[in-house]
């Protein structure tokens, strides 16, 4: 191995990982991309190198990334976490190959800007595909300072991403051309005021809405909440005293809960009886909660629960369907968020963001044979059911629509938008960190949900079974937070923009810009290379 290229690689998988939440120091992210910028100039500008060398030396960056940041994946499955890890750090090489290849065919001194629409494509096309895991976009990074990102509002956290990375190229440029490109002194002027404006304007941008937010004239609502954490063992809980656990969670909410509360927040899979969709009201835990709200001056109840749901006969089956053992006929079982009040209403919402390898089968029209070997982390093995919408909670009476957001699907801002296209004013986030034990995931986890607060400026009660439970308010800040594997119970308002933001209303359309431009200089390239190639072939 060549000791400099080894020594820029491992000092940007360095930075990389203490740059990151919630143990490391976010501000580092701005210069970890530097060492990789620099590893492949000088590969490009060594003829000792060639391509392959950036693949090796840039894997073992990405490698070390993701196993530094996500390792706790392997409390939960060691399979899973080498798959995670091993399989994100590929496709992020593979992803830096691009951008290599590019500079390659397109030599301007300024090609290392083509990191950033590539990169950005590459996170926005990871969000949507059966290997998803968009855990270490750029942009989640800064969920540690949410003071610095009040402009996600706009942009969402691609905007994070085109920000960090567009001052790791500055940064770069006025390095590697320090003696050189740089050296007239009007053009090293031009330059590093470029990088004054690009750090310092969304820098003060987004501390003038932090620290100004009380006063801005954006019409509210507002519902009381109680936050339920139970502090029940996910390892047990399936195999416990369903009775004796809903006892606890109610013994819980009964305590926080007066004449002025309007929703019980409960975490996700916090109902563990055996519950059959079709037949619901007859369930034990839900007549109980029912027969709570009535007792509780109609509180209105949100609920995890591990549900399934017999087809009918002629009834089209989805992809997930299970063929039931002791008798004819089909089923499917859902992660579910559940709506009930005192009138008796029940409403549901299946989670539809699974976690690949733990509540799906990737890719399942080819590894169907597979699914019994999916990860048992929620009561079930195999691949859960889906529905298409992001349906929203509607109260029979009083004030509140809910977004119903379980677990992992409220690290995908544009999805989380989508319940609040769907009518939501509130976002409810369920969840059960505890596979994980106390380590940076579901820390990591919590982070990246205020982050969903700022985009959307609806106000967040999240129930986590372990912790942290808390209220996420629209600026981004954490308030009430419990304490790790104790049991509690919150009690808090909720405020909310009633308008839709710009990033609401527009989604992801920074990845959708850089995926275009992403493929219009991948196409560019392909049309220089197939024009070299030809003019070789000429002259042979």
């Amino acid at each position: 191995m060549n000791r400099k290229l080894l020594f820029l690689s491992l000092s940007a998988a360095f930075l990389l990982i203490v740059s990151w939440p919630n143990f490391g120091f976010s501000p580092l992210i701005f210069i970890a991309w530097i060492p990789l910028l620099l590893l492949e100039q000088h590969i490009i500008t060594d003829t000792r190198f060639k391509s392959k060398h950036l693949f090796l030396y840039s894997y073992l960056t990405f490698f070390l990334w993701n196993l530094g940041t996500t390792w706790w994946i392997y409390y939960a499955s060691a399979g899973g976490a080498a798959m995670a890890i091993l399989c994100n750090a590929l496709l992020m090489a593979f992803t830096f190959q691009i951008y290599h290849l590019l500079r390659k065919k397109i030599n301007k001194s300024w090609n290392a800007i083509f990191i950033i629409p590539v990169w950005i494509a590459f996170e926005y096309l990871h969000l949507d595909w059966d290997l998803t895991w968009p855990w270490l976009t750029l942009g989640n990074n800064l969920a540690s300072f949410p003071q610095l990102v009040q402009w996600y509002e706009f942009t969402g956290v691609f905007g994070g991403s085109l920000w960090i990375l567009s001052i790791n190229v500055i940064l770069f440029h006025l390095y590697y051309y320090r003696n050189t490109l740089y050296r007239d002194f009007k053009r090293r002027i031009i330059i590093t005021s470029g990088l004054i404006l690009t750090a310092f304007i969304p820098t003060v941008f987004s501390l003038l809405l932090y620290y100004n937010f009380e006063g801005r004239q954006d019409p509210t609502t507002s519902i009381n909440v109680v936050v339920v954490q139970p502090n029940i063992d996910p390892y047990r809980k399936f195999s416990s005293d369903f009775k004796e656990q809903l006892q606890r969670m109610t013994d819980l909410a009964v305590a926080k809960t007066d004449t002025s509360t309007d929703y019980l927040v409960m975490p996700e899979t916090a109902l563990v009886e055996d519950i059959w969709e079709n037949e619901m009201q007859y369930s034990y835990s839900i007549r109980r909660l029912i027969e709570l709200s009535k007792r509780m001056n109609g509180v209105k109840i949100i609920t995890g629960a591990s549900t399934a749901r017999f087809y009918a006969e002629n009834e089209k089956l989805s992809a997930t369907a299970r063929k039931l053992k002791m008798q004819p006929g089909y089923y499917d079982n859902y992660n579910t968020a559940v709506y009930l009040d005192s009138t008796g209403k029940l409403d549901v919402y299946h989670k539809s963001k699974l976690v690949p390898g733990v509540e799906k089968m990737p890719f399942p029209k080819y590894l169907r044979f597979l699914e019994d070997l999916a990860i048992d982390m929620g009561g079930t093995k195999g691949s859960l059911g889906v529905q298409e919408d992001r349906s929203v909670f509607v109260p029979s009476y009083g004030d509140g629509v809910i977004a119903p957001v379980i677990c992992y699907e409220s690290i995908y801002g544009d999805y989380v938008s989508e319940y609040v296209r769907n009518g939501a004013n509130f976002i409810f986030i369920i969840t059960n960190d505890g596979w994980w034990d106390d380590t940076p995931g579901y820390k990591q986890h919590l982070l990246y949900g205020r982050l969903r607060a700022i985009e959307t400026r609806k106000s967040i009660a999240r129930s986590a079974n372990t912790g942290i439970s808390c209220i996420i308010n629209r600026r981004g800040d954490i308030e009430q937070a419990t304490s790790w594997w104790q049991p509690a119970a919150i009690k808090g308002t909720l405020t909310s923009q009633t308008t839709e933001t710009f990033y609401t209303r527009h989604g992801d359309f920074i990845g959708i810009v850089c995926l275009y431009i992403a493929l219009a200089s991948i196409s560019i390239g392909s049309i220089l290379y197939l024009l070299s190639y030809l003019q070789r072939f000429k002259n042979k």
